[in-house]
């Protein structure tokens, strides 16, 4: 497999002789207000730009939406995909609301999807620790997420786990596939709840070390680093915190346009 990082949570997978656009943020760098009830909402986004001209993006086979917030599927995607492009997302209410753009390939992920011989595995997750997605503002907000499983005979198993923080279902998961390849979003974003205080919403630098030990084997790669306004982890400082737990060389950190042959 080839994993390409493009920029946030936008990834090029390359796998089992497909290739795969995933959650495509495609916006110019600043286009956004941030995101209202988050930390650091003054700050507009993408605050990065990205690494490769828009157009290289869409020679690929099909493209996946884990979900559909504007971190992970934005206006320029919707603007900017080919509407005839195979698209696959979580849910119906997903399914109808890029259908609603024009696109007319949609298709709502199983809990097993074929695509030619490899098979993708729908993934649960939690988009935030439990105070805060038992908050009556922030549960309709954060929504239903999921992580991806790609499996195939001659390819090592991937696991994408998406827009969620260390818990259960994710250990489970680590548990049933028995990944070789494992991506988080680790950039520990948080929004702001007044009775709360900031909360992470994605995996903080604890979480990614978590991760790492439940799966001491895989190949860790940390995703969705310094490019929205609510992450407060930057590359850097994941990097020491894996250096002083002893676990650095398990996980990747890469720049925007960096790829790694798997």
């Amino acid at each position: 497999m080839r994993f390409t990082q493009i920029r946030s949570a936008t990834v090029i997978i390359e796998f089992a002789g497909h290739k795969f656009l995933i959650d495509p943020m495609l916006a110019e760098k600043d286009a956004y207000p941030g995101f209202p009830g988050t930390v650091n909402s003054h700050i507009r986004f993408p605050t990065a730009p990205l690494p490769v001209p828009v157009s290289q993006l869409f020679d690929v086979d099909a493209v996946i939406a884990t979900h559909i917030h504007p971190d992970h599927w934005d206006e320029a995607a919707a603007r900017l995909i080919p509407k005839d492009k195979p698209i696959f997302c979580q849910s119906q209410r997903d399914a109808e609301a890029i259908r609603s753009e024009g696109f007319t390939n949609v298709s709502v992920l199983g809990e097993i999807t074929s695509f030619g011989a490899l098979s993708i595995h729908k993934t649960p997750g939690q988009h935030g620790g439990d105070k805060i997605v038992e908050s009556g503002l922030w549960k309709e907000v954060l929504g239903d997420v999921c992580g991806l499983v790609f499996k195939h005979p001659d390819e090592k198993t991937l696991y994408i786990v998406g827009d969620t923080v260390w818990y259960e279902g994710v250990q489970r998961s680590i548990e049933r596939h028995k990944p070789a390849v494992i991506v988080l979003n680790s950039c520990d974003a948080k929004v702001f709840e007044d009775q709360l205080g900031d909360m992470s919403i994605i995996m903080s630098k604890e979480d990614v070390c978590a991760v790492c030990k439940a799966a001491p084997e895989a190949t860790v790669i940390a995703s969705h680093m310094e490019a929205v306004n609510h992450a407060t982890l930057t590359r850097a400082q994941l990097s020491a915190h894996l250096s002083e737990a002893g676990l650095r060389e398990q996980v990747r950190i890469p720049a925007d346009g960096e790829a790694y042959t798997l």
